[in-house]
């Protein structure tokens, strides 16, 4: 499921899970839900990034520019922070939104999510992730309690 917030539908919300599929020449349909819904700053550019796991992230370009700035600030002059700064700006990948509705993954990000045909696509809130159907299996909670546990951990006052 995805929605739109707020009154001027610069912001999506996404939710949810899809399953979608690579094309040979490594393109992949946006689902119509999601597609439909994009920002309108969005209709034909968005940002992929390498994930933390070996997953992908889909930013619309308003959820991008908001995080790039966050890195773009860290100083050139501390050797952490410049660490951190390349290795978010080399994991950052824009790609454009053909007329069939289909983005073009280069090989470089589907081979750090080991993406080859099957595409898991979840809603994450701002933005989406990519993931290999196997591989987010092991990244999931499956034990309702401790979907609880971390619940009350994280989001009780």
């Amino acid at each position: 499921m995805l929605r739109k917030v707020g009154a001027n539908s610069n912001m999506a919300f996404f939710t949810s899970e899809y399953e979608c599929k690579l094309d040979a020449k490594g393109r992949l349909v946006l689902p119509a839900k999601v597609k439909n819904s994009l920002p309108e700053a969005s209709k034909h550019e968005l940002y992929i990034q390498k994930g933390f796991e070996q997953n992908l992230l889909l930013y619309p370009v308003l959820e991008y520019k908001k995080i790039q700035a966050r890195f773009s600030a860290l100083s050139d002059f501390d050797p952490e922070q410049r660490k951190l700064k390349r290795q978010f700006f080399m994991s950052i990948t824009q790609v454009e939104l053909d007329s069939a509705g289909r983005i073009l993954l280069p090989k470089a990000v589907l081979a750090h999510a080991h993406l080859e045909k099957e595409v898991k696509m979840i809603g994450m809130g701002s933005h989406l992730e990519m993931w290999n159907p196997q591989l987010i299996e092991e990244n999931q909670i499956t034990d309702p309690e401790e979907y609880s546990a971390l619940a009350q951990k994280y989001l009780a006052n």
